[in-house]
């Protein structure tokens, strides 16, 4: 992910000391130093690959802070995550090199930090390297005084100088020579950096949002949209679901079919691209091209969770089996390969293996006709865009690999037609090769996967298994997600009913972030309308209550990423903005808003109106950034409550599928038999069943319907 940002003017004076400094070099000694690795104590995946590193790494930690107290000595900060291609290109070509580790040890304190368990450090010095440099990524560097003050920031540094860019070796010298020598120039800009970032996260409560910032999205979306492939901008192409998600709903409130055409477009196209894994399924983080062809390789369970989501919704809305048959895949390669015994998911697995990026997926012409035969193994080669020549090019030479990418450039149904085949005939022929093809591919060594459990993720994929369970009408799906909300709770939960962020090796541990909360929550809810279990609904409002009490900012509103018990930084940040996945602040603007419909207690619409004041001049200056934000302020506007009053018998649960299964994302269903809602909802109290039928209690725009028992004319209610 790349985001921008703009920096004070008053900031100019620190950018130009270090352009005149990466004008200077330095000769260092590589003689090699015994060190101690600490991170081998570590439970994270992507701290333990740095483990034997001579580098003498810390955790982040108070032990590191005292030690560059103590030493007079600056931190170096390097934040990346396990599955990161760039770090560990830079892993290799610095971190393991004894040179570098040699500048590193002797003058500064060196630290790694997992950014997917440490979302708040990550989140603040991004901010940074955003404001200084004017763009982001990961590996993220940044140099900062013990007390937590950067005073540098940068992304990826090769080992040596290369086409311009300083490399390590030529930094380190520079900055060590600034931290001695010009240790007022640092800490004056040190100082600005800091001023800098209390005005980024100083918020203060704003007008309520106008319907026009719905508008004002949709049409930067329209002015963005690739007409041809789907998907908004050029090249890098990320999936953005969340986007396409307030574009449905877009499309069902004003009736837009170009809104829809856009989902479509995109959604398809990702399906048919390289994005896609044709052969073990599943979507890889994002296209490096416009095309959806030549993707980055990793896969996270974020966006397959997310990805999924938008199948399931445009699922519903078109009932076309395309749809339908692309989310069973994503859900197949999260249960067969994500999927811990336990129940929770895993985060990710990596884009290299064997030290190439996206070798685990790439195949010869030549393979797949030894794996197939040649009659098919040339069939297939036609239909996936497989040649000698490969589509696959290296990514340092530019040079052709023989590698390819599978693809496809048109639906099945139409290269079946050329073919004179039905397309179930061929989706049966391809499912054979593809099964054959998997067979072969298991048989090479598989990407790192990292196997720790997030608490934040995991509400996602649950999210998107009980929507499945309810679209796809699959109860294994809805079973995976009880199985996962189930361990979460058990499991990655203290004594206090507080969550914590990560499980690993039998272990919880860390402190949970809004995330946490706020995408559990939206985990339970769905879970809630895929069961009708109450306890799903109980579990969401005590996390919803912790999550208000632990992290919400009385003075001007919203949440803190982090919460009030968490280590204290240099700012407390506070993001609305959607990346990858949605910001937490607009993921409890949704369930906020359904919780007070579900609950009957306004508390809760009240929180999130005032979420959506807090952040009011950021949706009016780039409200395509906040998409999911405004998928809940949809909600807001257009809400509709249904009880259905009945008992367990057939005829109720035609009442609730029927209701549930029609597309109409503003609006919560509850189900009451007998007293079970009076807990979690006691303003069901009064309704009941009309002459010991099934009963529907629809209302809206806080006015309710007569209650009816006609399946018919609940439908008609709800729809209009």
């Amino acid at each position: 992910m790349k985001e921008f940002a703009n920096f004070d003017s008053d900031m100019h004076q620190f950018k130009t000391l270090f352009l005149l400094i990466f004008l200077v070099t330095s000769v260092v000694s590589s003689d090699k130093e015994p060190h101690t690795n600490r991170l081998a104590n570590e439970q994270s995946p992507y701290l333990l690959q740095h483990s034997t590193n001579p580098v003498d790494w810390f955790p982040w930690g108070e032990e590191a802070f005292q030690k560059a107290k103590d030493e007079d000595k600056p931190i170096f900060l390097s934040i990346g995550y396990s599955t990161c291609h760039w770090c560990h290109v830079m892993e290799h070509e610095s971190f393991e090199d004894d040179s570098v580790a040699k500048l590193l040890n002797d003058w500064f304190i060196s630290i790694k930090v997992d950014r997917e368990e440490l979302p708040e450090i990550d989140h603040v010095y991004m901010t940074v390297c955003q404001g200084m440099t004017g763009s982001g990524g990961w590996p993220l560097t940044i140099i900062m005084t013990p007390e937590k003050q950067p005073f540098f920031a940068g992304t990826y540094f090769p080992k040596d100088r290369r086409g311009g860019k300083p490399g390590l070796l030529q930094l380190l010298p520079i900055v060590n020579d600034a931290w001695t020598n010009k240790r007022d120039e640092i800490m004056n800009s040190a100082d600005e950096v800091q001023s800098f970032l209390i005005k980024t996260n100083t918020r203060e409560l704003g007008d309520p949002p106008e319907e026009r910032v719905l508008e004002l999205a949709y049409s930067d979306f329209v002015n963005r949209f690739d007409k041809e492939e789907g998907g908004f901008g050029k090249s890098p192409k990320f999936p953005s679901p969340h986007a396409l998600l307030f574009l449905m709903r877009y499309a069902h409130i004003n009736n837009n079919d170009i809104a829809l055409v856009m989902v479509e477009t995109t959604l398809k196209n990702m399906r048919l691209g390289g994005i896609f894994d044709h052969i073990g399924f599943g979507f890889h983080r994002y296209s490096t091209d416009q095309n959806w062809l030549v993707p980055h390789f990793e896969k996270m369970l974020y966006d397959q969770a997310m990805i999924s989501i938008a199948f399931s919704e445009v699922y519903q809305m078109t009932n076309n089996e395309f749809y339908a048959r692309t989310n069973r895949e994503i859900l197949d390669y999260v249960s067969r390969d994500m999927m811990s015994p336990d129940g929770g998911f895993f985060s990710a697995e990596d884009a290299d293996s064997e030290g190439e990026e996206g070798k685990f997926y790439l195949w010869s012409d030549t393979e797949i006709i030894s794996t197939l035969g040649e009659q098919d193994g040339l069939t297939f080669n036609t239909i996936f865009n497989v040649h000698s020549g490969g589509n696959y090019h290296d990514e340092v030479t530019g040079q052709q690999t023989g590698s390819n990418v599978l693809h496809l450039e048109k639906r099945v149904k139409l290269i079946a037609a050329s073919m004179d085949l039905t397309p179930g005939e061929l989706h049966l022929k391809i499912n054979g090769w593809r099964e054959k093809l998997f067979k072969e591919r298991e048989k090479r060594i598989h990407p790192l996967k990292d196997d720790k459990i997030l608490t934040d993720w995991n509400g996602l994929m649950i999210a998107a298994f009980a929507k499945a369970g309810v679209a796809l009408d699959n109860p294994e799906y809805t079973n995976i997600a009880v199985k996962a909300a189930d361990f979460i709770l058990d499991n990655v939960r203290a004594e206090d009913g507080r969550l914590f962020k990560r499980f690993r090796n039998g272990s919880a541990s860390l402190n949970a972030h809004l995330d946490d909360y706020a995408f559990m929550v939206w985990g339970l809810l769905e879970l809630y309308e895929s069961t009708f279990d109450p306890r799903h609904l109980s579990s969401a409002l005590e996390l919803t209550t912790i999550m208000v009490e632990d992290f919400w900012n009385e003075e001007a509103g919203g949440f803190f990423l982090g919460s009030d018990n968490a280590e204290k930084l240099i700012v407390r940040s506070m993001t609305s903005y959607d990346g990858a996945i949605p910001s937490g602040n607009s993921v409890a603007v949704n369930v906020l808003n359904k919780l007070a419909r579900i609950s009957g207690n306004m508390h809760w619409a009240d929180k999130a109106a005032k979420t959506l004041q807090t952040f009011e001049r950021d949706l009016d200056r780039i409200p395509s950034s906040h998409a999911h934000m405004l998928s809940g302020y949809i909600f807001d506007q257009n809400a509709k409550e249904v009880v259905v009053v009945g008992t367990d018998n057939e005829e109720t649960r035609l009442f609730l599928n029927t209701l549930r299964n029609e597309y109409e994302p503003n609006r919560i269903i509850l189900y009451k038999n007998g007293n079970n809602l009076s807990q979690v909802a006691p303003w069901t109290d009064t309704q009941e069943r009309i002459d010991g039928k099934p009963t529907a209690y629809v209302c809206k725009d806080f006015q309710c319907n007569l209650p009816t028992t006609d399946l018919d004319t609940a439908l008609k209610q709800l729809l209009d």
